[in-house]
């Protein structure tokens, strides 16, 4: 055969296989307001940048007739490509191929291009629209998720990990995105659940839609398993590109360095934003826009346990992760949820050369029986964990409130943080003073003519005496007692002098955390 015949025969075979399930299986995808995997790579990744690998493999099904069908590249896209110029590697399920199902084959491909992101130490981004195990294929498509949760696990803290879920994820398919570090979610499009409305039915009798079950809203206002909400996939693919911009292609590098901006300081006043009346609630994210390079604020998790703010921003052109008491909602108080999300971020910018500033304002850890039947201290121990074990550059400002285990746990000098500054607003006690009154002066309140007015003297006692800085200051807690303004520019010193610190390490196989 000549070489023309053969490229003719070469681009008849890719034309095919490019074809995905057909016509009517992509007029399908079209109408419920879907991309097809092929068109969703390319319009995530940067143009022209696509190479595909494996566009000929096919499925190893034999029983049940399958060995009579052909699913082009056995329902699954793999390549390289840039985001931002970042080199990636991405997979895109092609529901159009029976149902993105996935089996021997089509878990070979993506175990492949996930070994091929950790060799040369490249993010992987994921894209998700199966309709689970193929069941044909029997136990080879269980253990084709087993060969991914592994390649998951091996791979996490090395290089970043993005699930994108745009279509059904259910079964065993969910722990796959369970293990990476950021999911994206889009409404009405994602569906994520171990067993699905009507296997919910059949066992408890309950009825559920896919929605109210496992969507978008669901995984990030109430479960916590997405990060990231977008209202169509063009938005998500624009929060992924957005996130490529803050952190680094691997575990050995830094973020890339950007052009120092200051902030937008005419729309994000400190003294604008802070209230002189301690009481008074505030955003502590416009507080964040007003430290941070441009006022841009890139916030984690914004839907999911919304009393702590995690996300990322720049300091002097440097990426930094911000963890914050969000005074807005339950007064900024830690619980199971907000525990959970500070720990995992916490977790992440340690494992990336991420430096973590830390906003302090809050009342301690939430009470309860529910919390506390929950598992508050199991879970309130994790961001304890977390920050003790990081060991990339740690920040701490208190703005108001610090009492009680929520004082120890955002990051104290006990946590070995590396510098600890407090506004002039700043109280660090083990309780508020209303509650540490009434216990320390009981006796005292109790026996006394007028119960209700020596409360009140002594509460005014207790907080000129804990209720500000300087106590905590004059034992070395607090290494610095600052003006708001001069916050951004302690923060770019302090992060310019602790950016090649070095820690004794310790030897063991791991720690094991309070899970």
């Amino acid at each position: 055969m000549s070489l023309t015949r053969k490229t003719s025969d070469l681009k008849k075979r890719t034309k095919t296989a490019v074809s995905g399930g057909g016509i009517e299986a992509v007029k399908k995808q079209k109408a419920v307001g879907k991309m097809t995997a092929r068109e969703r790579i390319l319009a995530l990744l940067d143009a022209n940048s696509f190479h595909e690998y494996d566009l000929f493999v096919e499925h190893a099904g034999k029983d049940f007739d399958m060995d009579k069908k052909y699913l082009p590249g056995d329902g699954v896209i793999t390549g390289t490509g840039t985001i931002g110029g970042y080199p990636v590697c991405v997979y895109a399920q092609d529901f159009t191929v029976a149902g993105g199902s996935l089996g021997w084959m089509h878990a070979k491909k993506i175990t492949k291009i996930m070994d091929l992101a950790l060799k040369l130490n490249v993010p992987l981004v994921g894209i998700n629209d199966s309709g689970g195990a193929r069941i044909q294929e029997g136990v080879n498509a269980l253990a084709g998720y087993g060969e991914i949760f592994f390649r998951n696990t091996t791979a996490s803290g090395i290089i970043p990990q993005i699930s994108v879920i745009l279509g059904p994820c259910a079964g065993g398919a969910v722990y796959s995105p369970a293990l990476t570090d950021f999911v994206f979610v889009v409404n009405k499009i994602s569906k994520m659940f171990i067993t699905g409305p009507e296997v919910i039915k059949t066992v408890l009798g309950e009825d559920i839609s896919m929605e109210d079950l496992g969507g978008a809203k669901v995984h990030s206002e109430i479960t916590g398993n997405a990060h990231f909400y977008a209202e169509s996939e063009q938005e998500c693919f624009d929060q992924i590109k957005q996130l490529f911009t803050y952190i680094p292609w691997n575990n050995k590098q830094k973020a890339i360095r950007f052009q120092t901006k200051a902030p937008l300081t005419k729309q994000y006043k400190i003294e604008d934003i802070f209230p002189s009346n301690p009481k008074q609630p505030y955003d502590v994210k416009l507080i964040i826009k007003a430290i941070c390079d441009d006022s841009n604020f890139f916030e984690v998790h914004e839907r999911f346990a919304p009393n702590i703010v995690v996300g990322f921003a720049r300091i002097d052109g440097n990426t930094v992760g911000f963890v914050a008491n969000q005074p807005l909602v339950l007064a900024g108080v830690l619980d199971i949820d907000s525990s959970d999300k500070a720990a995992r971020f916490i977790r992440f910018c340690d494992a990336f050369n991420i430096p973590l500033i830390t906003l302090v304002d809050l009342p301690g850890y939430l009470p309860g029986v529910d919390q506390e039947h929950a598992g508050v201290i199991r879970h309130g121990a994790k961001i304890l964990y977390a920050y003790s074990e990081a060991t990339v550059p740690k920040l701490t400002v208190i703005l108001r409130k610090a009492y009680g285990g929520g004082y120890i746990a955002m990051c104290s000098h006990h946590l070995k943080a590396d510098f600890v500054f407090a506004w002039p607003t700043a109280e660090i006690a083990v309780m508020g003073p209303e509650g540490a009154a009434n216990i320390i002066f009981r006796n005292e309140i109790n026996s006394a003519e007028n119960p209700e007015e020596v409360r009140k003297q002594k509460i005014k006692e207790y907080k000129e005496k804990f209720a500000n800085p300087y106590v905590a200051a004059a034992y070395g807690y607090i290494d610095a007692v600052i003006a708001p303004e001069q916050t951004r520019d302690m923060l770019v010193h302090a992060l310019s002098i602790s950016g090649h610190k070095a820690l004794p390490a310790y030897q063991k196989k791991h720690g094991i955390p309070p899970f």
